[in-house]
């Protein structure tokens, strides 16, 4: 299947303030699709609460940062919001971010780039959250929460809160290059005509 962007929903600014259309737009998106299984990316818990709401009745696998991104022990999404979620069908996998971990430590301690950065970057070209998606997509198929070679949707963002939306195909980290872009259904773009970063 090629890579359609041509229906997208552009937004003027980046952010959360896109969080209730991107989850409405992911709706549309699986049922039109025939799609039941939706990766939410949420730092903080936030965008997951509003997820397991807007996207009832379907799979919602949410997807954290690591324990310790921050500092040693820390972890950004409450035990509070993990109840709620919980108590709403929500799943949530917290886990070594598949462009991330032991390569990070080296880059931060000796300055040196690993190829897991330099993909993440290649990513980010098109968005936070295209590499947020492609991440997400790779970690919950090595955690094996979804089958490789079945369509998801995808909900992640910029910063905070979800501004991108995509249709991917997942695949183990070890076989990358078996992820497929399906489809980009929204996202965030300069080429809008109020554009504002």
């Amino acid at each position: 299947m090629d890579l359609f962007i041509t229906n997208s929903t552009l937004f003027a600014k980046p952010g959360k303030s896109n969080t209730g259309q991107t989850l409405s737009l992911a709706m549309e998106k699986a049922n039109e699709l025939s799609i039941d299984t939706v990766l939410v990316a949420s730092t903080t818990g936030e965008t997951a609460k509003m997820a397991v709401d807007v996207l009832n009745g379907l799979n919602i696998i949410i997807v954290t940062h690591v324990q310790g991104y921050l500092e040693p022990n820390s972890q950004e999404f409450s035990l509070e919001d993990r109840k709620h979620v919980g108590s709403r069908g929500g799943k949530i996998l917290t886990a070594q971010h598949s462009f991330g971990g032991v390569n990070r430590a080296i880059k931060n301690s000796l300055g040196s780039i690993q190829v897991d950065e330099i993909i993440a970057n290649v990513f980010r070209i098109f968005g936070q959250g295209m590499k947020v998606a492609v991440e997400m997509a790779m970690m919950v198929a090595d955690a094996g929460m979804v089958p490789c070679g079945k369509p998801v949707v995808t909900v992640s963002g910029t910063h905070r809160g979800a501004d991108f939306g995509m249709v991917i195909i997942p695949a183990n980290s070890y076989r990358m290059f078996d992820l497929k872009i399906l489809e980009i259904f929204c996202m965030p773009s300069p080429n809008h005509p109020n554009y504002k970063k």
